[in-house]
Parts: C-alpha cells; structure tokens; sequence
C-alpha cells in the first residue's frame, strides 16, 4: 500500500472513530472504551507471541491507558456508592496484571485481564441495550423469521 493510501486509511479511520464516539449515549462510550480496551490486548498479545517487545509494549501502554484515563475517571463514586468503588479496585487490579503482563511476558495476565475486561464490557451492553429506546433496538425491530412483512419496504 502506498503512503497516501495508508493515510487514507487512517484518516477514514479516525473520522470513523469521531463519527461514533459524536452519536454515542454515555453508555455506549463506556461500551466503546472496553472494546479499545480488548483491542490493544490482543494486539499486544500477539505482539508478544511473536516477540516485537515494542509493539507488545505499546498496546499494553495502550489498554492500561483506556482504563486508567478512559474507564476510571468516568467512575462517579459518590453516586455508584459500593458499586463504583469495587469497580475502581478491579481496574486497578486489571491495571496491575497488564503491568506484570508487560513485564514478565506473561499471557496469562493478559488472558485474565481480558476475561475479566470482557465481563464488564458484557454487563454494560446489557446495561446500554436496556437503555436504549425501542426505536433504536435493531433487534426489537427486526422482521421475525420466516414471515413476509406485508406492505414494508
């Protein structure tokens, strides 16, 4: 790919990004801030499997990032009460198995900061699809299966 397309790429990507993040309620962004979160796991997994320390080393940066800048602050722990103070501890917790992670190429780190990053994300979509007003849900809008929708086009 020449440079300009891989600009291409990336701007279109960004505006993709910034054309979500714009349209988004609060709970989808949390939704959006783990999915990034899951993202540079991965990729740092991979990374690691393949043994490009600085590429592993930039998407655990990137992950610890999302929770520590991204997932944290938009805790309120004087309206979540218990709630929002657990999940401040399990971000810190998720933190420092990233950091071990990093450090001592341990997958198994990562692997359980992911699991337990996935659970949450899982808890808040439901939170988020609850939220959501039926007009919006795809699936409360969805044509059932196996019926012909008379007069929609």
């Amino acid at each position: 790919m020449t440079a300009l397309a891989n600009r291409a790429v990336t701007a279109y990507s960004a505006l993709e990004i910034e054309t979500g993040v714009a349209g988004a309620s609060p709970l989808r962004l949390v939704v959006m801030l783990y999915d990034g979160a899951l993202k540079a796991i991965y990729t740092g997994k991979v990374a690691m499997e393949r043994g490009e320390i600085a590429a592993k080393g930039s998407a655990i940066s990137k992950a610890i990032a999302i929770i520590e800048e991204g997932l944290r602050p938009a805790l309120d722990l004087n309206a979540g009460g218990q709630l929002a103070a657990n999940l401040m501890a399990l971000y810190q917790y998720i933190t420092g198995r990233l950091l071990f992670a990093n450090l001592k190429n341990d997958k198994a780190s990562l692997d359980e900061a992911a699991r337990l990053l996935s659970e949450l994300r899982s808890a808040w979509e439901a939170l988020e699809q609850r939220a959501r007003p039926p007009e919006q849900d795809p699936v409360a809008n969805a044509e059932p299966r196996g019926q012909i929708a008379v007069g929609k086009r």
